[in-house]
């Protein structure tokens, strides 16, 4: 008898937010009363058939434990790496033993609080039935340009079929462990986990998503984020 295919989380909150420009990692920067990082584990909490979520942080994390979310009996945590890719991978190798191959993983940024239920619903769905995985993401809508090292316009750049990469990005256990093996042993640029899977030769599917789906980079995205949150209460 086929064993049923389960499905897992993994965040990377490792990093120490010097982009951020904060002493406090923007992770554990407060909206709404909570840290960004428990509002990105509480979207994934409420999917009830996510049966494990494994967040990674950094060595000397004393913030984490702290959280509310921290103590939910499917969470746990594991120490990540300087990269995200070393992060997901830290995490990956925590289930080992306990995912199998087929099983299913959301990775979803740990600065991403705004993930909406049915975002991640329709990317159950709609990847979870494609043999390449998939991820959230929304069609470019602005008009790009691409700079020059003085500052200035060096080119217009056609917007047509490109896309803005969102989290979470669902894959094979297996699949995913593959092509992150692959890519930090040969060198590879990982921006995301959907770029590593692209390194194996796989396409990936786009699942639109909502654009309020927000990533907290800049201080004013804490703004943005609590404005968000409250207006879905």
């Amino acid at each position: 008898m086929t064993e049923a295919v389960r499905r897992w989380a993994v965040l990377p909150a490792a990093g120490r937010g010097e982009r951020f420009g904060a002493a406090t990692p923007k992770q554990y920067q407060k909206v709404r009363g909570r840290a960004v990082l428990s509002w990105s584990m509480r979207a994934l909490l409420a999917e009830r058939s996510i049966c494990g979520i494994v967040v990674a942080v950094a060595a000397g994390d004393r913030r984490f434990k702290r959280l509310p979310e921290a103590r939910d009996a499917r969470v746990r945590s594991c120490i990540g790496g300087a990269r995200r890719e070393l992060s997901v991978a830290h995490a990956l190798e925590c289930l080992a033993g306990e995912a199998r191959d087929h099983d299913w993983v959301l990775v979803h940024d740990a600065a991403r609080p705004c993930l909406h239920r049915d975002d991640l619903r329709r990317l159950l769905n709609r990847a979870g039935r494609d043999p390449a995985g998939g991820l959230l993401a929304i069609p470019v809508g602005d008009t790009l340009k691409r700079g020059t090292e003085g500052g200035r316009v060096g080119a217009t750049v056609p917007r047509e079929g490109l896309w803005r990469a969102l989290t979470p990005q669902l894959f094979r256990y297996g699949l995913l462990r593959r092509a992150l093996m692959l890519c930090l042993t040969h060198g590879r640029e990982v921006t995301d986990e959907a770029s590593a899977v692209e390194a194996l030769g796989i396409r990936p599917l786009l699942v639109p998503g909502r654009a309020d789906n927000i990533k907290v980079t800049r201080p004013e995205d804490l703004s943005l984020a609590a404005a968000v949150l409250g207006g879905r209460r």
